[in-house]
């Protein structure tokens, strides 16, 4: 893939992204056993989580106009995706009520991270 079409589609990833972050909350009523833990009790936690990630889907949508002027920014949502959803991942083995986030948040944010980190990647020329 060459860098021009790489970049496009990381703005593109950058836009929907920063999108879906912008709607953890209705995905929350929605699919409440894929986004919501503690069976939907913690309700300030979800707020605070909403509240996070609102305001990240906001600053990757901004960072999608120039994606290298925000290599930084990138690099966060990449790696906190990962961490994020590792422990989400443990969490949700042991405890059997949490099962659901397997096919939800989890694999969400490792997908987050994957295609983020696939297309920041600079093109290597080999001589």
């Amino acid at each position: 893939m060459n860098t021009e079409a790489r970049e496009n589609l990381l703005k593109l990833a950058l836009k929907i992204f920063g999108i879906i972050f912008l709607f953890i909350y209705p995905l929350g009523l929605v699919w409440p056993a894929g986004w919501v833990w503690h069976g939907g009790g913690g309700e300030y936690y979800l707020q605070m989580i909403c509240g996070i990630y609102f305001v990240l889907g906001i600053f990757l949508i901004m960072a999608s106009k120039n994606p290298s002027e925000h290599a930084s920014l990138i690099s966060f949502t990449i790696w906190s995706s990962v961490v994020h959803g590792v422990i989400m991942g443990v969490q949700a083995f042991t405890d059997g009520h949490e099962m659901g986030h397997m096919l939800g948040d989890v694999p969400a944010l490792i997908l987050v991270a994957a295609v983020l980190w696939f297309l920041s990647q600079k093109e290597t020329v080999t001589e």
